[in-house]
């Protein structure tokens, strides 16, 4: 069920208060003046619930920064305002009959008002209709002061606090709903990115163990068969990084990257030169840092055509050499790096890529400050 789908059934509980003008004009001598007050009367209440609904897309719609509001593309309080002159008209075609005993209409009006008119304009008018009810009642002969005014005052400054409350709450399930959409906005990203890095290095591996497996097929069948069964273990591996990076658990090791880039560099026929343990990597840092590794030792097997290759360790950086050809200039437009730029980023470090400056080669370097 929407919310306030039914709010007019609680709306028009409110218009038992009218009974004092339903009275008066009840029993008041037949005329004209009787018969336009009762039909006044039934007007007035269906302008109150005309008013609700308006009310109501007010609501679901929301407001600007200056309170207007706009439903469907059109800016509708100039429509509040033509209820309001509606209930006004049909308030005063009351007065001759019902007399002062036509002033609880003033409540419902000022109620309006506060609801539906922006505050520059709503506070006046309610503050008019409250000073208008005390002059009426205290200048118009045979008049009353039932405390009317004071009515007024309150049903506008009660239409007001829930006119926030309702504003507030919008604004929050906005807000949410937000959260909610960069939350699922986010998890796409990310699972998009570990997928990225999984495949593209397990598939990399795999194909480089593939072509090494059929050129040993003519030479040693049994090394060739040794290949094909690690293609196996890679396959069976990388399925089951995809089913854990779908749901969130998946994580990789320091140690377990170093040792599958010596396995990569190793079939790509690269000699590797590895540290042997990341004990002095921080735990903070050992996510990061393999994945650096992963990512480096890919686009080695893909694009260098290296002969050697280095991983450099420390406290506070990684840093991959190649004497290959690296990227052929299109450094930036990988993938795979700019997601392990974001993932530098994300601890305050810094991705440095491109050409070796002390020989030739290619240079990935993260390095996090201290």
């Amino acid at each position: 069920m929407k919310p306030w789908r039914h709010g007019w059934i609680f709306a028009a509980a409110w218009l038992f208060y009218l009974d004092e003008n339903l009275t008066a004009l009840w029993h008041h001598p037949g005329g004209w003046a009787r018969t336009v007050g009762l039909a006044a009367l039934t007007g007035f209440a269906g302008a109150y619930l005309g008013g609700v609904a308006l009310l109501r897309r007010i609501r679901l719609s929301g407001r600007d920064a200056t309170g207007r509001v706009s439903v469907g593309g059109r800016d509708i309080t100039g429509t509040a305002w033509l209820v309001l002159l509606a209930q006004l008209a049909l308030f005063a075609l009351q007065v001759p009959a019902a007399g002062f005993h036509a002033l609880p209409c003033v409540t419902y009006i000022a109620a309006t008002a506060a609801m539906a008119l922006p505050i520059s304009q709503g506070g006046p008018f309610v503050v008019a209709v409250v000073i208008g009810t005390e002059l009426l009642s205290r200048l118009m002969p045979g008049w009353e002061d039932n405390g009317y005014g004071l009515a007024a005052l309150l049903g506008g400054l009660a239409s007001y606090g829930i006119r926030l409350a309702a504003e507030r709450q919008r604004r929050l399930a906005d807000t949410q709903q937000e959260l909610a959409d960069l939350a699922v906005q986010t998890e796409r990203n990310r699972i998009a990115r570990d997928l990225h890095d999984i495949l593209g290095h397990s598939l990399t591996v795999v194909t480089v163990k593939a072509e090494l497996a059929q050129r040993l097929l003519d030479v040693d069948v049994e090394k060739a068969r040794s290949e094909l069964r690690d293609l196996e273990v890679l396959a069976r591996d990388a399925l089951a990084d995809v089913r854990s990076t779908a749901l969130g658990v998946r994580g990789i090791s320091l140690p377990g990257e170093i040792a599958a880039a010596r396995e990569a560099l190793t079939a790509a026929n690269v000699d590797a030169d590895l540290p042997g343990a990341a004990d002095e990597v921080p735990t903070p840092l050992r996510e990061l840092f393999a994945w650096t590794i992963r990512e480096a030792v890919t686009n080695i097997v893909r694009h260098a055509h290296a002969a050697r290759a280095e991983v450099r360790l420390g406290p506070a950086s990684v840093e991959i050499l190649d004497d290959g050809a690296g990227l052929s200039g299109n450094i930036d437009g990988g993938q795979g790096l700019e997601g392990l730029r974001r993932r530098a980023e994300q601890h305050g470090g810094t991705l440095t890529v491109g050409a070796r400056t002390d020989k030739p080669g290619f240079r990935v370097r993260v390095e996090v400050p201290s």
